[in-house]
């Protein structure tokens, strides 16, 4: 029962935070990372308001191959600023979710970027929408300003 429990939240979970991000092909680390850069180039040109818009935008620029932008505050809260796979998450509260290992990924994405250098990896597990499995995700934070924005790849 227990697993059971811990396969549906995860499944729950893959549907809200990937719903959007079907695509076949897959993005690579330095597009993750160049796509985050870009986002916060915006974000400095265009205000938030506009930014948040353009990175919730499922057919907008911040929408790459599975490539896709998310935002928090770096004030830690884990509040969902963007999400470009998934608009429902916006406005929630988000930071207790964890991977299919248990580990707290939101806290460690907040972690990193309020850290010092406030930009870095987080590497956890996650329900790939693509092929159903749980694959390795690798995710690119970087801390604009204060917000921090994030996209990640699977491995």
């Amino acid at each position: 029962m227990k697993n059971l429990l811990k396969y549906l939240v995860v499944g729950c979970a893959a549907l809200m935070f990937n719903g959007g991000a079907g695509a076949a092909e897959k993005g690579t680390a330095d597009e993750a990372v160049a796509m985050v850069k870009k986002a916060g180039e915006f974000l400095k040109k265009n205000g938030k308001e506009k930014a948040f818009a353009e990175f919730n935008n499922p057919k907008g620029q911040f929408i790459h191959k599975d490539l896709y932008i998310f935002a928090f505050g770096a004030n830690g809260d884990g509040v969902e600023l963007a999400n470009g796979a998934n608009i429902k998450l916006v406005g929630k509260n988000v930071k207790e979710m964890k991977d299919a290992d248990g580990k707290y990924l939101i806290k460690d994405i907040l972690a990193l970027g309020t850290a010092a250098e406030g930009k870095g990896w987080v590497d956890y597990k996650w329900p790939n929408p693509v092929t159903g499995q749980i694959d390795g995700k690798r995710t690119y934070v970087e801390r604009v300003d204060d917000v921090i924005i994030g996209c990640g790849v699977y491995k």
